[in-house]
């Protein structure tokens, strides 16, 4: 067994998550390696939807009786709880949503339709960068066509990192919002936040960062990034899947108009205007994702007992060897940073000639689970002259041995293909 030094204990982590217990392909145990696609739910997050379905489920706010004041309470309650887990000055400045997506579609919208000084128009730039996951692509290409904004980006090193040699050419005082992953999602590359904020704060462009890969696996303190708004989702980091959440600074959530039209988020309706909730409700229309908030909560608890900052270490001693593995193995090439060092748990390979696809379906064979395709990042794939990657993605229950059995498969592989 190989031992490393910072992993926790992983023994007693796995026991609280019943899916790893699971067997595939005639008695195989699973090997799951696809946290950046998804996380698996500790029983504590289950038995918290458990919980909440089966004694507190009602709608929230408006009801005066007894378990719509519970619902109400433990949904604003996670509000707290992710709150306090990403150090955000105020509760209110917590939104949540359906996923990262529809976080970072909210801010695009908003800004389309807002008055100055943070409307883009035809006069203004937008800045992402060419290793974004297609979620913050899609949206600024939409409110680029809509408004006529040009949208830029930064491009790569052969590395597989920003080349940000040409930052004051790209960043300009046209530049209205800079948008771009902390941690990258097919990479695992973790960019350099602060020269980018500087430059963006130096010209006056809002800052957006898609925190998805990172919120689960690093401390995230959002006021250290100095961010405008920073978007992540529940479902990789222990929750359940229908919420995610966007933090954004409370004049800026004041001032900014609402993406969605609906109940809750009004203060009054006429049938001829209205005006609106103050945050976060007034970016929260309609029912909201009760049962996921709760659960979100849940989950905010186990990673807050566990610490982020011991996941961290253990997941850099898990990613420094799989590296190092990987690069034992003939023909491999790792598509992005090729050390341990501001890098994610997220790996990213081709295999020789091997498509991507058909390496996956082979490891599957032996109960190991791995992402393939472009993983929401076409343009990475673009950019580095390959159709599709296989990916290893590593969380706080991964072991050593789930490497060296990612090795062994990856051998198989090779065998079997000649």
């Amino acid at each position: 067994m190989t031992i490393l030094p910072g992993l926790l204990d992983t023994e007693a982590i796995r026991k609280d998550f019943p899916i790893l217990d699971r067997t595939v392909h005639d008695g195989k145990k699973i090997v799951y390696l696809d946290s950046a696609a998804t996380s698996q739910k500790p029983r504590q997050v289950l038995d918290a939807l458990n919980e909440y379905y089966e004694r507190h489920n009602a709608n929230v706010h408006r009801g005066v009786y007894t378990i719509a004041e519970e619902a109400t309470e433990l949904y604003e309650g996670a509000r707290d709880k992710v709150a306090a887990f990403i150090n955000a000055p105020s509760r209110d400045e917590v939104i949540f949503t359906k996923n990262a997506s529809e976080s970072l579609n909210l801010v695009a919208n908003m800004l389309g339709w807002a008055d100055e000084p943070y409307r883009v128009d035809h006069d203004t730039e937008i800045v992402i960068t060419e290793m974004e996951h297609h979620s913050n692509i899609v949206p600024w290409q939409l409110l680029s066509q809509r408004t006529g904004a040009k949208l830029k980006w930064f491009g790569l090193t052969d590395d597989g990192r920003l080349d940000l040699s040409n930052i004051d050419e790209i960043i300009t005082e046209k530049t209205k919002v800079v948008s771009f992953v902390l941690v990258s999602n097919i990479m695992g590359t973790i960019n350099p936040v602060e020269a980018i904020v500087r430059r963006a704060q130096e010209v006056g462009a809002l800052v957006v960062v898609d925190a998805s890969q990172a919120a689960p696996h690093m401390v995230l303190d959002v006021q250290a990034l100095q961010a405008d708004f920073v978007a992540f989702t529940g479902h990789k980091m222990c929750g359940p899947t229908g919420i995610g959440v966007l933090w954004g600074r409370q004049e800026l959530l004041e001032d900014l108009p609402p993406f969605l039209g609906g109940g809750e988020m009004i203060e009054t309706v006429s049938m001829h205007s209205s005006t609106y909730a103050p945050a976060p409700h007034k970016f929260e229309a309609g029912t909201p994702p009760i049962a996921q908030a709760v659960g979100l909560g849940a989950a905010v608890d186990y990673l807050t007992a566990i610490g982020m900052d011991n996941i961290a270490r253990h997941e850099h001693a898990i990613t420094e060897y799989a590296v190092r593995r990987l690069q034992e193995v003939p023909d491999l090439r790792i598509i992005g940073p090729t050390t341990a060092e501001d890098r994610g748990a997220a790996i990213s390979f081709t295999l020789g000639d091997i498509h991507p696809h058909d390496v996956g379906q082979v490891l599957d064979e032996q109960g190991i689970a791995v992402r393939v395709g472009h993983h929401c990042a076409r343009p990475v794939c673009l950019r580095y002259g390959i159709p599709a990657t296989t990916r290893a993605s590593f969380y706080l229950y991964s072991t050593p041995g789930e490497v060296d059995a990612l090795i062994e498969g990856l051998e198989h592989v090779r065998n079997f293909f000649g």
